[in-house]
């Protein structure tokens, strides 16, 4: 089976939520676009990241000169400026840009980014930088939760390469080191059994070394 091409990512806004999400997206091994209009924020990136550019956001012109509508899902973590946060906003929908999640700052900025294009917001307080980053790099994962610094608790979508096989032909915990606590099935826990077949509309459980979860997340999306 071909390999699926990576999704793209972009991060619009170097504050602690956005470097957190950068940093995370980098640890993955993903090709990530950073903008920020602050240099010096810039700079602490740029040796990391695949492309680092100090840029007016707000500004459309400069963004479709980076080629800000080719990238599959931009994270608009803009501080505290919320005025800046909403012409971004609305420019990447105008260009067309797939994913579009924005952290936001309250809940009137909430009410303005949604009916402009955001596809998903964040209140940093809620959900952290590097808890997003997880999430969004696998278009399986639904849920990312932190154990510890290096183990953590996914709950992901059954992706289609893996539907109608069993339990034990899967052989999580061998081929990929990550342990199956249960299936989520119509509203229902199930403890699996190694006869147990996994549907398309699952949703599994599981827990292991984030090293290890990448791994068997990205195998999905093979």
């Amino acid at each position: 089976m071909a390999n699926k091409k990576k999704k793209t990512f972009a991060v619009i806004g170097l504050g602690r939520f956005g470097l957190s999400v950068v940093e995370e997206l980098i640890r993955s091994n993903r090709e990530v676009l950073v903008l920020d209009r602050n240099q010096d924020r810039i700079s602490k990136v740029a040796k990391i990241a695949t492309h680092t550019v100090v840029l007016d956001t707000s500004d459309e012109s400069a963004l479709k000169e980076v080629g800000i509508q080719s990238i599959d899902h931009v994270i608009v973590a803009i501080g505290k400026d919320i005025e800046d946060s909403i012409m971004t906003t609305l420019i990447l929908k105008e260009l067309g840009v797939k994913q579009i999640t924005v952290k936001v700052q309250n809940h009137y900025h909430e009410k303005v980014v949604k009916p402009l294009g955001a596809d998903e917001v964040i209140q940093p307080e809620r959900v952290t930088g590097k808890r997003l980053a997880h999430r969004i790099l696998s278009d399986n994962m639904l849920e990312f939760y932190d154990l510890s610094d290096n183990h953590s608790f996914v709950s992901i979508k059954v992706p289609p390469r893996i539907a109608d096989t069993t339990v034990a032909n899967l052989d999580l915990r061998d081929k990929f080191r990550v342990n199956l606590v249960a299936i989520k099935r119509d509203g229902d826990v199930i403890i699996p059994h190694p006869e147990e077949v996994f549907e398309a509309s699952d949703e599994l459980l599981i827990v292991g070394s984030n090293d290890d979860l990448n791994k068997f997340t990205a195998w999905c999306e093979k």
